[in-house]
């Protein structure tokens, strides 16, 4: 599927979103990021913000490096739109992503819907000149994802989690598989909390047939548009009033 930028009122031909990104395809976390979370479900937030800007901050760029090369009219707010779009149509598809059931699938849900939501934050960063790379956007995630309420206070947090994942590196981590079910509930109500779904819901979707598509569907979708405009809010140059974005054509 394709997403066009309209440029001037005019549209234009879709542009590229990187070899990542062809397609609608739902990206889950990299299975070393599950084993971190795991190991350290406390700290699962901080641990998915720094690996989604290391992995996913360079991808940004380079997407938004290139649809100012090819459409060079376009506006910040309609390259803005179109990583919305975007990646809220792809949350709308990570609620059963898992196909698993229960505690398990629902954490996978979870995950990959918070790891969708870094993403786009980190794209409409991007959009909007600002750079997806610096270890600062971590920090944005966490408090655009209402984990920490201000920067100070995820920064100190992300620097235990580096902390925690350099000794667990040097030492090896993880607890017995007896607490394995403690482990993913942890794990299951810390993202999402990250991810702006109550845990209790995402739980029943996962555990009531069909409950999984109507809520998970319309939980994901909501959450992600309201991080979406916290994330316009807060990259979106100050000089002058908002621009309104302008329509994105049907695709």
């Amino acid at each position: 599927m394709s997403d066009s930028v309209p440029a001037d009122g005019q549209p234009v031909t879709p542009a590229p979103a990187g070899p990542a990104s062809e397609g609608e395809a739902v990206e889950a976390p990299p299975a070393r990021l599950w084993d971190r979370m795991r190991q350290d479900p406390q700290y699962a937030p901080e641990h998915l913000a720094m690996e989604a800007v290391r992995r996913l901050g360079p991808e940004a760029a380079r997407w938004a490096r290139q649809v100012r090369a090819d459409h060079p009219r376009a506006t910040e707010e309609a390259i803005a739109e179109q990583a919305v779009r975007r990646f809220v149509n792809r949350a709308r598809l990570s609620g059963a992503v898992s196909g698993a059931a229960g505690l398990p699938g629902a954490v996978i849900d979870v995950g990959v819907l918070a790891w969708t939501q870094a993403r786009m934050v980190l794209h409409i960063a991007a959009a909007y000149g600002v750079d997806p790379t610096h270890p600062d956007r971590a920090a944005d995630l966490l408090v655009l994802q209402k984990v920490h309420k201000v920067a100070a206070s995820a920064r100190l947090a992300l620097g235990v989690a580096a902390g925690r994942e350099r000794a667990g590196a040097l030492f090896g981590g993880g607890g017995g598989q007896q607490a394995l079910g403690r482990v993913m509930l942890r794990l299951g109500v810390r993202l999402a909390q990250m991810a702006g779904v109550r845990a209790a819901k995402r739980l029943f979707a996962k555990v009531v047939p069909g409950a999984a598509i109507v809520l998970g569907t319309w939980a994901n979708s909501s959450a992600t548009k309201g991080l979406a405009e916290r994330s316009r809010a807060m990259y979106r140059r100050p000089e002058g009033p908002p621009i309104p974005a302008p329509r994105i054509s049907p695709e």
